[in-house]
């Protein structure tokens, strides 16, 4: 679109297919994904995970009609979340392998400023307006109109609800979720490929990013 320099991304802001169940893991008070990881959190936006839609302008023609438009901003919307609550949980993650003081130092400082970015993030994909894009049916819903009106849903907790954490027998907390350590780094890889962050990336750049996160997954804690 105008504006655009046309130099290639690392990153395709154009084929996204967005996992927004992190909007109704981080409002649930029953399940911890740690503690249950095989239930299944409930999609916000439904229609992001079923397809692959744009969250930028790709040519003057998304410029119009308007709701085209607003649905690209509404992508937008959730694509900064679905990354950041990535992040939130990366960082924590990937500290408990860290023997190096240094490089704990580093991610115990980067990984706050991931979960402020997430939390404002998050709060601003709660104003995305509901509507159905006419050129694709891509539709958002009202959040908090049935059959969303519920607490999985309300767009105004933005505070990680308390739920389970470490065991079943404690009290609940409002806590980071996931953090479990094992595969963290190959699961993140994962998550972002299956978004479709990366299409367009050749075999060596998913080579290379296999190698970095098994590295990443092999790092075991000193004493």
């Amino acid at each position: 679109a105008t504006g655009s320099s046309g130099k290639p991304r690392l990153t395709n802001l154009m084929q996204l297919t967005l996992d927004t169940s992190w909007y109704t893991r981080y409002r649930s008070r029953d399940h911890n994904p740690d503690l249950d990881p095989n239930f299944v959190f409930p999609q916000a936006v439904p229609d992001l995970h079923k397809g692959q839609f744009t969250a930028i302008p790709r040519t003057d023609a998304d410029l119009q009609p308007q709701k085209h438009l607003q649905a690209i901003a509404n992508t937008a919307a959730f694509h900064f979340p679905t990354i950041e609550q990535g992040g939130n949980s990366l960082y924590p993650s990937m500290a408990q392998r860290a023997t190096s003081v240094e490089v704990l130092r580093i991610l115990i400082s980067i990984g706050p400023t991931e979960t402020m970015h997430f939390q404002t993030w998050h709060d601003k994909a709660g104003n995305a307006p509901p509507l159905t894009d006419p050129t694709n049916g891509l539709t958002f819903p009202d959040l908090n109109a049935p059959p969303f009106d519920t607490q999985n849903f309300q767009t105004n907790l933005i505070m990680p609800e308390p739920c389970p954490f470490l065991s079943r027998t404690l009290p609940r907390c409002s806590i980071i979720r996931p953090t479990k350590t094992n595969g963290i780094a190959m699961g993140v890889v994962k998550f972002l490929t299956d978004m479709g962050l990366f299409i367009g990336q050749s075999p060596a750049f998913f080579a290379f990013l296999h190698q970095l996160a098994q590295e990443a997954d092999a790092a075991r804690r000193g004493a």
